[in-house]
């Protein structure tokens, strides 16, 4: 079936416009937040309903066409890039709130709901949905199903698998699927952790329950400058190990506060080498039992300063300098690529010491922000990509960045996905078996290959390759894609 034909099918169902293809239609959206990559999409479907969504996904089945969904476009591994011979599935059109439940706590949401817009509906009840990523006034809460997002808040409140309840996914047949469902647990296999994470390589989601989580009654930020990044590494682990689980951790070093507060006025300590931002919440003589534990720890580990949120307003400013840490990067920085680890907390200076020495034998800044809490590391590698060799560099200094999470027993992502950027390391991360392990659920779901082909698993004879093998930018060919 050639694009013409594909479009005239699928305007039997869909409006006029909900079906592009003209070249300057499609430009918007030949990438996602990983800007580096891109390609232009066959055809993009905009379907405004789940029977439209399900129609789409039965004629590519039976015509063999690729499919690769895309939410709000802010995806930072690729998972969303185009496929030259496919279909791009948007679902931004799917964006209703179809119930809150307060007494049940939950809501039922389409997937191109905002995750903030979630808490702003939850809000009067005294509810809000706690995963909350730095993407969150923009980000989709289908494509945080996809990548399994998480937030500042998770080392608390968990990521996204762990606050919902039910999904309603279309197979690549057109068939609807129910998995999980509203009470706490469900017989059979543990399908709803399966899909979540998934990268759109299983199913199409066209509905989430998610789970509402009380507003807690108070909630402190204790702000702690360091002389040495190091000394921050160890104040997160001791922090743990003193049995506190803080309602979120945060830790950025000189290069982010600086731009950070160029940009925000978050009320920083410019000259720290890194500083920590440590959240407790909860009831208020429980918050200030531990923010006064947090606060000695702090001091203990070589905190030159600390300083605890006087109000509302100077917590959510604290926060906010560091959920600004990536567009802050982009007033510093032609370019900038950010990567998504994960360690062990008690590897963290180790780590940390590593992407210094490596930011130095690159010749490449690089800004380090992440949640310190579970040890998943965000560095920005800032570049331009207008000189030549400089996004090369820049992508052999991140997967030296990945290789050095696997060394310290880590993972090469904690919740960006792999999408197209970490395929390679996928390689490292995992052994032959477990890579057919991940080949045949995707096969159980998927046995032709069509959904978002190419990403986050690669094919054997990739890794068996992979000295060899190199995924290329702009429009040049992606090897375990059609060749175009």
């Amino acid at each position: 079936m050639n694009t013409l034909e594909l479009v005239s099918r699928l305007r039997t169902f869909l409006p006029l416009g909900a079906v592009l293809h003209e070249t300057e239609d499609l430009t918007p959206y030949e990438c996602d937040g990983l800007s580096a990559y891109r390609q232009m999409p066959m055809i993009v479907a905009l379907p405004g309903t789940e029977e439209e969504v399900a129609a789409v996904l039965r004629i590519c089945h039976v015509a063999k066409i690729p499919v690769v969904a895309r939410g709000a476009g802010t995806g930072l591994s690729g998972g969303a890039l185009p496929h030259a011979h496919g279909v791009l599935l948007s679902l931004a059109k799917l964006k209703r709130i179809l119930e809150l439940d307060p007494l049940a706590r939950t809501a039922r949401v389409q997937p191109g709901v905002r995750n903030l817009a979630i808490s702003e509906a939850a809000a009067p009840y005294g509810l809000y949905y706690a995963p909350d990523p730095s993407s969150q006034i923009a980000c989709s809460i289908g494509g945080n199903v996809a990548e399994n997002s998480g937030g500042v808040h998770s080392l608390k409140y968990g990521l996204t698998v762990h606050n919902i309840r039910k999904l309603r996914v279309i197979t690549i047949e057109g068939e609807l699927l129910e998995i999980g469902g509203e009470g706490l647990d469900c017989s059979g296999y543990d399908l709803l952790a399966l899909m979540t994470g998934s990268e759109g390589m299983l199913g199409i989601v066209t509905e989430v329950t998610v789970k509402l989580t009380s507003r807690p009654e108070t909630a402190q930020v204790v702000l702690a400058a360091f002389d040495d990044i190091r000394k921050a590494g160890n104040a997160v682990a001791n922090v743990i190990g003193a049995g506190i689980i803080p309602a979120g951790m945060e830790m950025m070093d000189k290069l982010s506060t600086r731009a950070v507060e160029d940009f925000i006025h978050a009320g920083y300590n410019l000259e720290a080498a890194a500083i920590l931002l440590c959240e407790s919440d909860g009831g208020p003589e429980e918050v200030t039992e531990e923010i006064q534990r947090i606060n000695e720890i702090m001091r203990e580990c070589g905190a030159f300063e600390v300083r605890t949120s006087r109000d509302e307003a100077e917590r959510l400013r604290f926060w906010a300098g560091r959920k600004a840490a990536f567009p802050a990067a982009g007033r510093i920085s032609p370019d900038y690529y950010c990567m998504d680890g994960t360690i062990p907390r008690r590897n963290l200076a180790t780590v940390l010491a590593g992407i210094e020495a490596l930011s130095a034998e690159y010749g490449l800044r690089c800004m380090n922000v992440f949640h310190a809490g579970d040890g998943n590391l965000h560095p920005l590698i800032l570049y331009d990509a207008n000189r030549p060799g400089e996004l090369e560099l820049t992508e052999q200094f991140g997967a030296r960045i990945l290789q050095m999470c696997i060394t310290a027993g880590g993972s090469i992502t904690g919740e960006h996905g792999v999408g197209i950027e970490k395929i390679d390391q996928m390689c490292s991360q995992f052994k032959t078996g477990e890579l057919e392990m991940f080949h045949a659920v995707k096969s159980a779901f998927d046995p032709d290959g069509l959904l978002n082909p190419g990403k986050a698993v690669p094919l054997l004879r990739r890794c068996a390759e992979q000295g060899a093998m190199h995924v290329h930018r702009g429009n040049e060919k992606f090897p375990e894609l059609p060749r175009f």
